[in-house]
Order: C-alpha cells, then sequence, then structure tokens
C-alpha cells in the first residue's frame, strides 16, 4: 500500500481562529493548530468540551461560524465556504465502526474504492494488500456481526487507509473495545500509522489512549485549547488544574502559597508543600491562593515516629521531597498495586497506589517529592 507523502515544512492541515455556535453556545472558541504531514494528534478533553465540534468541522460534516480550515494550503471550510467531505481527501474512522452491514468484509474495504471507479484488479489488489496490513486475511466473505469488536474496527480502518486519504480522522475509535482489546489496538495503531507515515487526527477522551498514539497533545477545555504540546511536556507540566487532574493528579489540597527559601511553597492544613509552579503565565504570589495537585503513585510511605523528626527530616534529610501526615482510611487490592484512601489535615481525601497493602486505621508518614507536586493559582 502507498503511504503518505514525506514531511513538509508547511503543515498539512491549519485551523485558524475557529469558532462554532449552536444557538447561544460557543462550542468552539477562537480554536487554532496545525497538523504537520506524517504526524499523529490526538485531541484530548472532557465531555463537552469541543472536541467532537472540531473533528466535526475538519471531516466537513459542520460548517465554521467564524475562521478557516485549510488543508494543503487550500481553503476548505470558512463560513462562506464548504468543500463537500468526499472532496476533502480525508477518511474517517468512527466511534460505532460505521460498517455496512448486508456488506461482506471485502465489499466493506472495497466500498471507497468503487465509489472512485476503479478497475477491479486494482480494487482486488488494493483491498488485498489493506487486509493484510490490518491481520485481516482469511475474513473476507464474512459480515460485520459474524465478526468481534476488534475486527470490525480493523475493518473500518482499512476501508479508510485503502483509499490513501492525505488526512486520517479518528473519532473516539476504540470507546466500544474492552479494556485488553483496547490496550492492544491503541499499540496496533500506533505501530501501523507510523509505518505508514500517516497523518493522523485522532480525537480521545482516554489519556492513556492519547499518550500511546499521539506526536502532540491538544487539550480541550470549555471550546479552547488549554495546553498544546508534545505528551512529555503535558503530563510532566499540565498547564492547568484541569487539565492536571484529566492528566490523573487527582489528589488535591487548597492553601495559600508562602514564601520559602527555595521560593514560594503552598501552606496547606497538611503541612507547607514545595513543588513546581505550571503556570508561568500566571505566576503566583505569597499570599495568593493556590492548590498543588499530585499523582496517587507519586506518595510513598515514610515512617516519621515524632512531629520533631518529622520536621528534621524534611528540612535537612529530604530536601526535594515534602512529608505529609495521614491516616488510612481504606485499602483494596487492584491486582498490580494497592490503592489506599487516606484522610489528610483537616478531613481532605487523598489516594494512594503502593506495591503492600497498609492497614486502615494507621497513622502514616507520606513522602511527596517536589518534582510530582504541581502548584496553581486558583
Amino acid at each position: 500500500m502507498q503511504t503518505s507523502a514525506a514531511q513538509t515544512t508547511s503543515p498539512l492541515l491549519e485551523v485558524s481562529n475557529m469558532v462554532k455556535r449552536y444557538g447561544e453556545v460557543k462550542a468552539l472558541n477562537g480554536v487554532s493548530l496545525d497538523l504537520k504531514e506524517g504526524e499523529i494528534i490526538s485531541v484530548l478533553g472532557p465531555s463537552g468540551c469541543g472536541k467532537s465540534t472540531l473533528l466535526q468541522l475538519v471531516a466537513g460534516l459542520a460548517q465554521p461560524d467564524e475562521g478557516e480550515i485549510r488543508l494543503l494550503g487550500q481553503k476548505i471550510a470558512s463560513s462562506t465556504k464548504m468543500v463537500p467531505p468526499e472532496k476533502r481527501g480525508v477518511n474517517m474512522v468512527f466511534q460505532d465502526y460505521a460498517l455496512w452491514p448486508h456488506m461482506n468484509v471485502y465489499d466493506n474495504v472495497a466500498y471507497g474504492l468503487k465509489q472512485k471507479r476503479l478497475g477491479t484488479d486494482a480494487i482486488r489488489k488494493k483491498v488485498q494488500e489493506a487486509l493484510e496490513l490490518l491481520h485481516l486475511e482469511g475474513f473476507e466473505h464474512r459480515l460485520p456481526p459474524q465478526l468481534s469488536g476488534g475486527q470490525q474496527q480493523r475493518v473500518a480502518i482499512a476501508r479508510a487507509l485503502v483509499t490513501e486519504p492525505r488526512l486520517m480522522l479518528l473519532d473516539e475509535p476504540l470507546s466500544n473495545l474492552d479494556m485488553r482489546l483496547r490496550i492492544e489496538m491503541r499499540s496496533e495503531m500506533a505501530v501501523l500509522f507510523r509505518r505508514l507515515k500517516m497523518s493522523v487526527f485522532h480525537v480521545t477522551h482516554d489519556p492513556e489512549e492519547a499518550f500511546a498514539m499521539a506526536d502532540r497533545l491538544l487539550i480541550m477545555r470549555s471550546g479552547a485549547i488549554d495546553q498544546f504540546a508534545s505528551p512529555i511536556e503535558c503530563y510532566n507540566r499540565p498547564a492547568s488544574r484541569q487539565a492536571a487532574s484529566l492528566l490523573g493528579a487527582i489528589n488535591h489540597l487548597s492553601g495559600e502559597f508562602v514564601a520559602a527559601p527555595e521560593g514560594l511553597a503552598l501552606k496547606t492544613p497538611a503541612g507547607i508543600l514545595h513543588g513546581v509552579h505550571c503556570e508561568p503565565e500566571n505566576a503566583p504570589r505569597a499570599g495568593m491562593a493556590g492548590e498543588v495537585r499530585f499523582r496517587p503513585e507519586a506518595l510513598t510511605v515514610f515512617s516519621v515516629p515524632t512531629a520533631n523528626e518529622s520536621q528534621m527530616v524534611n528540612s535537612h534529610d529530604l530536601p526535594n521531597h515534602s512529608l505529609l501526615e495521614a491516616r488510612v482510611i481504606h485499602c483494596t487490592f487492584e491486582g498490580s498495586n494497592w490503592r489506599s484512601l487516606l484522610e489528610c489535615g483537616e478531613g481532605s481525601r487523598l489516594y494512594m497506589l503502593s506495591g503492600e497493602p497498609l492497614q486502615p486505621g494507621a497513622s502514616v508518614s507520606l513522602r511527596l517529592p517536589r518534582e510530582a507536586a504541581l502548584l496553581y493559582a486558583t
């Protein structure tokens, strides 16, 4: 199967100042982005953030109210222009597969080629290449209801690939699969698209799927872009409290910023916590309200017998950590680890993942690395 063209310096897809309204609601509010040839962008965000609306505009299923979309430098959508979906050179893989139930696998994959009026031999060759690429040899004569969810998704991808689109659109492609298949398919898709140097615009609500697929991650919130960067940068330095929560930093404590020898720290009911400020454009000052967010796996147990020793260890032996005192509320086994629910400070609840169980009712000292504590002004 022929792959897409090699990477160029100019973007393949450009979205500029995109606005889409539904009545009084702005589903998109000034969204701008670019996608390079051969790049995979994953759009991540909660329900209602605008990610599906953005995908529909790129696909040609909706028209923008303001702004424009360009593909290979050519305008394909604006408030006054709409290139039809079939003339955009893009293909879409839907959440529910959207296979023709009365057509077998071969005819589903061949459908787009037949619409292009290719010859029988050319269609057979391209379909066979696509089926081999997606490990569907021997399934040519089966109907979609005779296939598993993962097989149906492979057919949908084969059908989208076989016409050699300039841009592949993925709309929550794995949400209907069980956990094991989702893990398998996201890895297979990432390998396949990179092997083919495909340009991919991928929408999902699953951070793990986004991390597995993306060259760049676009995080959306309330119709706007919250962060647009590499997956590693987004994970290590989420641009907002909402992005941090979306990317797994579900533990949070509120407090007030105070001066400290190493820079500003956050004074919370659980103690003074040192961390990394993640909003350079909104730098906090002493006295401002703030919040620290961190992931359950960032916490480790550090047993300290007395309060005096706790302060001594915190200030001298653990310069890159903070200590929190907590009480174990509940502990449950999750297969690869134990998840504990803890009470910390004035009734705050935290989660922790560990390799060993913690005894409910026990008091523990928790160690939180400075780099894992994400600080935000509120």
